[in-house]
């Protein structure tokens, strides 16, 4: 779907012990110059160091100083275009994903030498196809999501970083309007190897699509989410093979945040508590107490904190709202005051994160 999201979970190491301990963190927030005054719309961490981000005006930023100093650019023929999703590899290699108002406007670019050259990979030809987001097991091997076009996901898949191909006859069938929100690149969740979950709203059912060896297969389970043509799971994030929440609401109805949880493997959820924010929610993001693998790929071994905060999108206009986090995965929620404005956050560890935003602001985020 085209509307614009931002929510955000955030899992944060060592706040479980902290919460039981009546330590409850809290979270130290630095703004940054991106050097543009662009829409920033999606955001990704390779390393405490180096972070790319995209939005609109064909536009991308990346800094390899953790912040203190950001580069921005445009992508030569791609001024008229938004980039919802934005993958960095490493400081020179990094993938966007863009949208427009015009077809074929959906594209997907790589930078081999630090944004100075861009390579169109893929320009979709399907009339109808509106790809959301994508996500990556490692710097070669992704998938990317969109809606469903008459009863099809036509989703596709590279597994050499350069070329992408059709995995439609892979994907469930969808169900009668069935489509995801782009959620700043966060609708599709990659973990480990192989696994990978999608969530999808538009119809009658919140559903759930997950896979689990690279693409190959899919299954899809439901959701207690509300679904409806302008409501659904929104954004998806996984700690471990097994542990999942996923985040959504109406757009249309500013009281309509909801959150779930999975302990195996997103086949069942239950709803959270409500968290006290306005709107729907968008964007799941990760943080688990040590760092991801190499170029923020793989998992740490060690089990997944339960630190949550979340970020909301609000009528009439899709405007970001204000913002919420949880010490124990959802549980109990607590407000947190002067993040607005945001449509983005991605970690790259607890200490490293960074909200992207309206007009460019960033601000980096640390518990």
């Amino acid at each position: 779907m085209s509307k614009f999201s931002l929510a955000v979970i955030l899992i944060a190491a060592s706040a479980t012990s902290a919460f039981a301990q009546g330590q409850i963190p809290q979270p130290t927030l630095t703004p940054q110059t991106s050097g543009t005054t662009q829409l920033l719309i999606a955001v990704s961490p390779v390393n405490d160091q180096v972070v790319w981000a995209a939005g609109t005006g064909g536009t991308y930023v990346v800094t390899t100083d953790g912040g203190n100093t950001w580069r921005s650019g445009v992508v030569p023929g791609a001024a008229d275009f938004q980039f919802r999703d934005v993958q960095g590899v490493s400081d020179k290699v990094a993938y966007l994903m863009s949208i427009g108002n015009y077809y074929p406007s959906f594209r997907i670019y790589k930078t081999v030498d630090g944004g100075h050259t861009w390579t169109k990979q893929f320009e979709n030809e399907m009339k109808g196809a509106f790809y959301d987001c994508f996500a990556f097991w490692t710097p070669n091997r992704g998938v990317t999501h969109s809606d469903s076009v008459n009863g099809v996901f036509p989703d596709i898949r590279t597994t050499n970083g350069t070329t992408w191909e059709s995995i439609a006859g892979n994907m469930p069938p969808a169900l009668p309007g069935e489509a995801s929100f782009s959620a700043s690149g966060t609708c599709i969740a990659t973990e480990g190897s192989e696994n990978a979950w999608v969530a999808t709203g538009g119809s009658s059912i919140a559903r759930i699509l997950a896979t689990t060896d690279g693409g190959n297969s899919w299954n899809a389970y439901d959701t207690p989410l509300v679904s409806n043509p302008s409501a659904g799971a929104i954004s998806v994030a996984f700690a471990d093979p097994l542990n999942g929440i996923v985040a959504g609401g109406d757009l249309s109805n500013n009281s309509s945040a909801q959150v779930a949880t999975s302990s195996d493997g997103g086949q069942t959820w239950a709803l959270t508590p409500t968290p006290p924010v306005q709107g729907a929610i968008f964007c799941l993001a990760l943080v688990r107490g040590q760092p991801q693998g190499q170029n923020g790929y793989g998992n740490s071994p060690n089990p997944y904190n339960r630190a949550v905060v979340v970020t909301s999108e609000t009528e009439p206009n899709y405007s970001s709202g204000n913002a919420a986090w949880s010490p124990d995965f959802g549980q109990t929620w607590y407000e947190l005051p002067g993040v607005s404005g945001y449509w983005a956050v991605a970690f790259a560890n607890r200490n490293a994160g960074w909200f992207v935003g309206n007009n460019g602001q960033i601000l980096k985020i640390s518990f």
